[in-house]
């Protein structure tokens, strides 16, 4: 029997969850749920396509691939150079919207504002380069079998191996740094971080910085193995809350773990049930785990 599917939903899995590291730092530490988070998926992948290619043109660095993959030097550097610029697009959008509502302390407004954002940054994107898919590259990609009836391409195993630095970097920053220690403190009480000295609107900036440049960098890895599209945020946006919801809210590990299952679930209903269904299996997955578990795989249980 082929296991393809796994290796599909591990694909899908792995992006699900590096943008749901995004999601679950904003809504642990910012108090709601960020629908912005899917279009600074969308703007720092093109934002890496564009630079790419003023690297090629301006200083003629190579773009012929790197071994067997289909990108070159030119894309991974313009990948680092869009992280920082969604980064800045993120804390831009924080200080002309989110910071103002933020003093009413009304979570709904805020997620009304998100979603309103959201609409206008796609629209604006679809308005600059059309709806039409564009691509980091076009060579094509023979899949390699790796046993068990599994085949991937070269970009997967990529993709793979990207994501896999991005999260341990990411779990070794939250738990191992300053930043981290004030990141978590204000995520359990702001009031009391504040009083303990801890600079709460620089760990606001310093977690929509991380969290656009982790949006960016899941959105170069699915542009990378997919495609670049205007809406490609937002068909992962519900994916990442569920992956984020399902982890526990405030854990990176949480998060990846959630998408994981997410990207599972999703592949086994394309293959046993049906592409249409792929959305509500994973979606009753998420309710029935948390009837189990409410506060998800990896979050605090109240009064635990």
């Amino acid at each position: 029997m082929s296991l393809q599917f796994l290796a599909d939903g591990l694909l899908i899995g792995a992006m699900v969850g590096l943008g749901a590291i995004g999601v679950t730092l904003t809504y642990s530490i910012l108090g709601f749920a960020n629908f912005v988070h899917g279009e600074f998926i969308a703007w720092g992948a093109y934002a890496a396509l564009v630079i790419a290619g003023l690297i090629g043109l301006g200083i003629g660095l190579e773009l012929a691939p790197i071994g067997p993959f289909s990108v070159g030097w030119a894309v991974l550097i313009a990948g680092v150079i869009a992280m920082g610029f969604t980064g800045c697009l993120a804390l831009a959008l924080d200080w002309l919207l989110f910071a103002r509502l933020r003093k009413h302390g009304n979570a709904i407004v805020l997620v009304m504002a998100s979603f309103g954002a959201s609409m206008a940054l796609r629209a604006l994107l679809e308005f600059l380069f059309t709806a039409e898919p564009q691509y980091f590259s076009r060579e094509l990609q023979i899949a390699i079998p790796i046993g068990f009836g599994i085949r991937v391409t070269p970009d997967q195993l990529l993709m793979l191996v990207l994501t896999l630095i991005l999260v341990v970097g990411m779990h070794l920053l939250i738990t191992r740094t300053t930043i981290g220690r004030a990141m978590r403190a204000v995520s359990e009480n702001p009031n009391l971080a504040a009083v303990a000295g801890i600079d709460v609107a620089g760990v606001i900036r310093k977690t929509w910085l991380i969290g656009g440049a982790l949006a960016c960098a899941s959105g170069i890895v699915a542009g990378i193995t997919v495609q670049i599209r205007p809406h490609m945020g937002f068909d992962l946006l519900l994916p990442m809350f569920a992956a984020a919801i399902l982890g526990g809210i405030g854990s990176v590990p949480g998060a990846v773990v959630g998408g994981l299952i997410v990207g599972l679930a999703e592949s086994m209903a394309v293959r046993y049930v049906g592409a249409e269904y792929r959305a509500a299996v994973a979606f009753l997955l998420l309710i029935a785990v948390l009837l189990v578990r409410p506060a998800g795989l990896f979050g605090k249980q109240e009064g635990g």
